[in-house]
């Protein structure tokens, strides 16, 4: 579904050319779940603004479900982004005075979709991560991990086809972050192609393949055996504690 070749990425900061991406060459399969992980400043966002059609390579070709997207023009690009992306951030990038309903509902209002179609859309992906009794409520009155639940409702909402989460665990608790990963294991089992963005090795742990990136370029391609490793880790914390 995903097909990258030869992907590169450069800045032009003032005199300095800033090489962010050095040369991608990755394949994504539908339904896959997996990770990006490297060090800060490895080219692993730049990668994922890419992937999600937020930024155009400089160099390098790029298909999405057979349609070179390095060819379209930015009005394509966004109608792509809000067909076929759900974006879930770090900072939850919530309007801290509407409440989960409005904040989930944004995506089908830009996208002209009836109201009560709207209603009955984001009750259910509300309900899907576990907050149909948070519906009127605003960012402030809910815990990072549901402002976080909030945010990938309003990912899921488009019935996207790829939801791509960078550092999605970075603002909440450890024990928080493994309800998050959770949620998007369970979300992947039903269907969802997930691209989680990471510099923690137990979060990268819960995914089936772990792409590891540095300065730039693809350093090493991981099968992770189906989240093994990850569920071990959560049993033994749920044993300690």
């Amino acid at each position: 579904m995903i097909e990258l070749t030869n992907v590169k990425k450069i800045y032009q900061m003032g005199k300095v050319e800033v090489r962010a991406l050095n040369g991608i060459t990755i394949s994504i399969k539908e339904g896959e779940f997996l990770s990006i992980m490297g060090p800060s400043g490895s080219g692993k966002s730049t990668l994922m603004h890419i992937i999600g059609c937020l930024d155009k390579p400089t160099e390098g070709e790029y298909f999405l479900d057979g349609k070179d997207v390095t060819t379209l023009d930015d009005d394509e690009l966004s109608r792509i982004r809000s067909k076929c992306m759900g974006f879930v951030f770090q900072t939850f990038n919530l309007i801290p005075r509407e409440t989960c309903l409005y904040n989930v509902e944004l995506p089908l209002v830009y996208a002209g979709m009836h109201s009560k179609e709207r209603r009955k859309r984001v009750i259910e992906v509300l309900s899907e991560v576990d907050l149909s009794d948070r519906i009127k409520h605003r960012p402030s009155e809910l815990s990072g991990g549901e402002r976080q639940r909030v945010a990938i409702a309003r990912a899921l909402v488009n019935y996207p086809m790829v939801i791509l989460a960078d550092e999605p665990t970075g603002n909440i608790d450890t024990k928080t972050g493994v309800e998050i990963m959770k949620l998007f294991t369970a979300l992947n089992k039903k269907g969802k192609t997930v691209i989680v963005v990471t510099h923690e090795r137990e979060v990268a742990d819960f995914t089936e393949r772990i792409v590891h990136i540095r300065d730039g370029l693809i350093v090493k391609d991981e099968d992770n055996g189906k989240n093994e490793i990850a569920l071990q880790k959560s049993r033994k914390k749920r044993s300690s504690q």
